[in-house]
């Protein structure tokens, strides 16, 4: 039933014709059994996307009020073993912020993060 929301939020259309495909994708598309790590994970994602919107709209009026002329590149590390969704995830949550954006996505579990800032930054 996710699936076949997805698709109808993606498609738009409740033509008797879409949904069949839609049935027949749903039915296509692979399944895994979820995990009790997995079920942390996801409710740790759900509670830094609570987080995260307050955290845009306040970031995004800061950087209209007082200009951010610097920027910085942070390293910031993964979370031991991530399935590729949660790394998805991640970056998203990341890049959502207006303050930073993520540049590259290194295999050995790192981050390439770049930071604006108010004030320039020693290191």
């Amino acid at each position: 039933m996710f699936r076949l929301g997805i698709w109808f939020l993606l498609t738009a259309d409740l033509s008797p014709a879409n949904i069949m495909i839609g049935i027949a994708i749903a039915f296509i598309i692979p399944r895994s059994k979820i995990k009790a790590n997995d079920l942390k994970q996801w409710l740790n994602v759900l509670k830094e996307l609570i987080i995260a919107f307050p955290q845009a709209y306040l970031e995004a009026v800061e950087i209209i009020l007082f200009p951010h002329k610097y920027e910085s590149l942070t390293l910031e590390k993964v979370e031991g073993e991530r399935p590729p969704i949660f790394i998805f995830l991640d970056i998203f949550l990341i890049t959502f912020t207006p303050k930073t954006i993520v540049l590259k996505y290194q295999e050995e579990g790192w981050y390439e993060v770049q930071k604006i800032n108010r004030e320039k930054t020693t290191k």
